[in-house]
């Protein structure tokens, strides 16, 4: 088992510099600092973590505050937990993961032990209670979603307001005149959730620009509220001729519901989804989407929060590009 005098050795520095390094006590390089993980890459070097946490005063341990809160659709959410967990791990940290609704008394209490050094938090509501606490506290934080303001605050997510006029776009290039947005469920909005509300403003301000003439309708996460968006679309907008699904678990029943009512897709009407790529491949047909990049943004979180449990400066905002894949489900419009 390789020591930290191996790990010296390999990166031609002192064991002290090693020691620097993992408990970032001092100041050191950003060149020797990347000398010193490589070698402790190449040996496999396991500090111990007891007598590691001992001397930099740190637990290594991040919080991922993600309330499970009703209209949240828990195995997206998942998808984002365990991108930030795995790339913890590369980090040589563990993650706490909090899902009840704890609001900034939760806060309050894990930053108020010696549990976690850092936290990561989701489902950021434009206007979050949880912002003035976590600008208070003494620990490093990243949002992954943007409140409305930012001044102080690390965040990243996709750029939902790009994804909604995204898609749009695509839609309106292809000749259609009348779009429905099938959101969130109404919870979701009335929490006034970033990510929901920034779709719509994104979906609206493009249709405006492009002449097209769209609606949005919030949508319960059941069957039966696809069923009953799908029925009231078709009977109130008979000149529809696509639609934008921002509501993971209503794909599949919205796809059938149209069916049953005689509208084949494409032919008869576009349907596409900002989603996770793999539920857009397997529906039927295989649904054009904007991907929901949820191991990117986790990946990237858990990167800006090393970052600055280290002193290192870091982007206030990061807004990843969203990505757009046409597939069978969108045609010009008969």
């Amino acid at each position: 088992m390789a020591k930290i005098e191996d790990v010296a050795r390999h990166a031609g520095v002192a064991p002290s510099t090693v020691s620097y390094v993992l408990s970032g006590k001092r100041s050191i390089t950003q060149e020797t600092r990347e000398r010193v993980l490589a070698s402790i890459r190449a040996l496999g070097y396991q500090p111990h973590a007891g007598a590691r946490a001992l001397a930099s005063n740190r637990s290594n341990v991040v919080a991922l505050v993600v309330p499970l809160r009703t209209g949240i659709h828990v195995p997206v959410i998942m998808q984002f937990a365990t991108s930030v967990v795995l790339t913890a791990r590369e980090h040589d940290h563990d993650v706490l993961l909090l899902t009840q609704n704890e609001g900034e008394a939760g806060l309050r209490r894990v930053a108020g032990t010696s549990l976690v050094d850092a936290m990561i938090v989701m489902d950021v509501e434009l206007h979050d209670p949880r912002i003035p606490v976590l600008k208070e506290l003494d620990r490093p934080a990243v949002l992954i979603g943007f409140p409305a303001e930012t001044d102080g605050l690390t965040c990243i997510d996709l750029d939902f307001t790009a994804a909604g006029a995204a898609c749009v776009d695509h839609l309106a290039g292809l000749g259609h005149r009348r779009v429905a947005l099938v959101g969130s469920p109404p919870e979701v909005y009335e929490r006034e959730t970033g990510f929901a509300t920034r779709t719509t403003a994104g979906f609206t301000e493009a249709a405006a620009r492009h002449g097209v003439e769209v609606s949005v309708h919030p949508c319960e996460a059941t069957p039966a509220g696809a069923r009953k968006v799908a029925a009231e679309l078709l009977s109130d907008h008979p000149d529809l001729s696509a639609v934008v699904v921002h509501n993971e678990p209503v794909v599949a029943p919205l796809l059938s519901a149209f069916r049953e009512a005689g509208r084949s897709v494409p032919d008869d009407l576009s349907v596409m989804a900002i989603c996770p790529d793999e539920l857009a491949e397997h529906t039927m047909p295989a649904l054009t989407s904007v991907a929901i990049p949820a191991e990117e943004v986790g990946r990237q979180a858990v990167g800006l929060l090393m970052a600055k449990l280290e002193g290192r400066q870091v982007p206030a905002a990061t807004l990843l590009s969203p990505r757009l894949t046409a597939r069978a489900s969108t045609s010009s419009p008969k």
